[in-house]
């Protein structure tokens, strides 16, 4: 057997099979490169599902993790940390809202919404107890806690898991009319993904989040934009709500947070909500702002502002979808995206060219069947997009 062959052998016979993933075994990485267990190298065009939009082990990042893990990693919230308040008031003088709650991964944040936005219904919006409703997209990929997939329409993430939560409705996504005609006196949310990422990357109608948007304020009703995937700088703007100048009443932000060496999210929100939901005792985290993530998630937007990553990301991905809608074969279906985040669908069964472009050193992952997603470190160069879409081209040319 290879050494491939036998790492994932083990991972056959010990780990339960919850996913699915091309048999490649990494080793070493460093900016858009990864290299396997038999010295190959790969251009990641994944970027741990965008985690990693600063490019693997940024110099900047692993500094701050190495040099904070000399001092201090772990005081849970029982005592008070020097990271954790430097860190937030950077973060929210970023996003630009009065505070910040720190967890650590993109469902927990997704969760610690929906808690918000429910306290917030009930006491300041006067819903009556445990009545509230929060509004959902069809396709929506936001988490897989027994909540969020109690919400889900993917039948591979809730089926077998039910009973679920009450409380969320399913309306079509990219459908402002579907909002306001779902939309009753318990609605206390709209929880949506600027872009749809896992679905496809599905990019809504120019227009129709700054319109769901005026349709919540009009019926007082908070706007939670899903940026785990889709913000800082993934998609050309700091974050893709950005784009259409809305400002949500509430932004879940993970992945890129923590720079791809350290689990970082939380949501960001103003006074109005973050006071009416939260108060001691009634939510919180053992590691949620622990000290060693605050360093690395405050060096990790250090590295997105100072090397202006979200312009980078704008400019690249005009030129890699540009560049891939010149491939003229009839199997390609269509080529959508925003930024550094590009679906290719086919018209046929998407994982063998998967297969067959990490055979060619390229790392992609198809998803929902018939869509290779692109999501490459926004540090890659135009010289190095334009390889992989020549190598891109021949695969699906094939």
């Amino acid at each position: 057997m290879t050494k491939t062959e036998q790492y994932i052998a083990e991972v056959e016979e010990v780990s339960a099979h919850n996913y699915h993933p091309l048999p490649v075994v990494i080793s070493k990485a460093e900016g858009i490169w990864v290299t396997d267990v038999e010295g190959r190298r790969y251009i990641d065009m994944l970027s741990a599902y965008s985690a990693v939009n600063q490019g693997h082990r940024h110099p900047k990042i692993i500094r701050a993790l190495k040099d904070q893990a000399d001092r201090l990693t772990l005081t849970s919230r029982a005592f008070h940390n020097d990271q954790m308040g430097p860190f937030i008031r950077k973060l929210v003088k970023l996003t630009r809202y009065d505070k910040a709650l720190l967890m650590n991964t993109g469902a927990e944040a997704v969760e610690t919404a929906i808690k918000a936005a429910r306290r917030w219904g009930y006491n300041k919006k006067n819903v009556p107890a445990d009545k509230a409703k929060i509004i959902v997209c069809d396709g929506n990929f936001h988490g897989r806690t027994t909540t969020i997939v109690g919400f889900s329409t993917d039948p591979d993430c809730r089926t077998g898991f039910g009973p679920f939560t009450p409380g969320f409705e399913i309306i079509p996504y990219n459908d402002a009319n579907a909002l306001e005609g779902a939309i009753d006196a318990n609605t206390v949310a709209f929880l949506v993904e600027p872009v749809q990422g896992e679905a496809g990357v599905f990019v809504p109608s120019e227009g129709y989040l700054k319109k769901c948007a005026e349709i919540c304020r009009k019926h007082n009703v908070l706007l939670i934009c899903d940026e785990i995937q889709t913000g800082f700088g993934r998609t050309g703007r700091m974050f893709c709500s950005d784009w259409e100048g809305v400002r949500p009443d509430i932004i879940t932000m993970g992945k890129a947070l923590g720079g791809g060496v350290y689990p970082v999210s939380g949501i960001v929100a103003d006074n109005e909500i973050m006071m009416a939901a939260f108060e001691p005792g009634n939510h919180g985290s053992t590691f949620g702002g622990n000290p060693l993530a605050c360093a690395v998630a405050s060096a990790a937007l250090d590295v997105i502002v100072d090397e202006h990553l979200p312009e980078r990301a704008a400019e690249l991905g005009e030129f890699f979808r540009g560049e891939l809608k010149k491939i003229a074969h009839k199997r390609v279906k269509e080529i959508r995206g925003k930024g550094l985040l590009t679906g290719l669908e086919l018209h046929e069964t998407a994982r063998p060219f998967s297969l067959e472009l990490m055979n060619r050193g390229i790392l992609a992952k198809d998803t929902h069947g018939t869509t290779i997603r692109f999501a490459p470190p926004l540090v890659i160069t135009k010289e190095e997009l334009a390889g992989a879409v020549k190598t891109i081209a021949e695969v699906i040319g094939k």
